[in-house]
């Protein structure tokens, strides 16, 4: 009897939306990594560029395993929810239709995996790097063999855009991201919180993207996804008010729940939060941040990380 060929040990996914004009730098970069164990799984998220017929014509040439799977669009969260229901492989990391993998990237997240993985980690944090080859942020604290994402931002101060590779058994099996009829995002971060209350993940002072940010990218229009997805931002900040490391974090987190309720027009967001008290204290600040994104018309590159609002 033939043998079946075994799975791989990391799925690389893709969410994308009419970024068919930049998709095949991150093709070519798949295309070279030097460890072939992983497939790639593209996430169509609705695209009306063409997409499609250059991911078949990816297929049909036959360089990497591709799984494509084309839905209607309901913008990045929805798209991250399709493909952990997908993923079937051990690992798992998420690479933006505008960024690429190093050479070597696939290689070292599994040799890292088979050397210090196990059921008592989440996974691997890793660096993003830009073109020029510069670490994006700061590199991970030295010495320091795991830390949840929370910790390594709060008490580690960390700073800048951090790759992330889960076990697909934790992401598969946290709560999807709630979709909100008439909205089109909902920070990823809301997933990585509630991974972070069950395992840490090792750390690896390596570069696993390249990291491009472009004009249309949701990362540099936070402000317009504010605006646009309200319930969704209020949605994760209830999560993260509840599992704040610290009373000013939770402050923060109130002051953000209270202007994304306002956003909404929920009049029951008080009596909805997990943190009533600071949700009060919040309310002159939360009040003042609602006007000031409501009139606003700065675009910003405000960011927690870039996987929060793409990832």
């Amino acid at each position: 009897m033939e043998e079946k060929p075994a799975k791989p040990t990391l799925t690389v996914f893709t969410p994308t939306y009419n970024r068919g004009y930049i998709l095949p730098v991150c093709y070519e970069s798949l295309k070279r990594q030097s460890c072939k164990d992983f497939l790639w799984l593209i996430i169509d998220d609705g695209s009306t560029d063409g997409t499609d017929e250059l991911v078949l014509s990816w297929i049909a040439e036959g360089a990497l395993p591709i799984r494509y799977h084309r839905q209607e669009n309901q913008g990045m969260h929805g798209a991250h929810n399709t493909a952990y229901e997908l993923i079937d492989t051990e690992l798992n990391v998420c690479i933006d239709s505008d960024d690429y993998m190093p050479d070597d990237a696939v290689d070292a997240i599994v040799s890292f995996w088979r050397q210090h993985g196990s059921d008592r980690v989440a996974g691997i944090a890793g660096l993003d790097a830009a073109p020029d080859g510069s670490v994006i942020g700061t590199p991970l604290p030295d010495g320091l063999a795991t830390s949840t994402l929370t910790d390594l931002y709060g008490l580690h101060k960390v700073r800048g855009d951090k790759k992330l590779v889960y076990r697909s058994e934790l992401t598969r099996r946290t709560p999807p991201y709630p979709l909100f009829a008439g909205e089109k995002y909902c920070p990823l971060s809301y997933k990585y919180v509630l991974i972070d209350q069950e395992y840490p993940l090792l750390l690896l002072n390596k570069p696993l993207c390249v990291v491009e940010y472009l004009p249309d990218g949701s990362s540099l229009n936070i402000i317009k996804q504010y605006r646009r997805n309200p319930r969704g931002f209020a949605f994760f900040r209830k999560t993260a008010m509840k599992y704040a490391p610290t009373a000013k974090e939770r402050m923060r987190e109130a002051i953000h729940y209270v202007s994304s309720s306002l956003m909404s027009g929920n009049r029951r967001f008080l009596r909805e939060s997990p943190c009533p008290v600071h949700t009060v204290l919040a309310l002159p600040v939360g009040l003042l941040l609602y006007v000031y994104l409501n009139v606003t018309s700065r675009q910003t590159a405000m960011r927690t990380q870039k996987s929060a609002a793409k990832g």
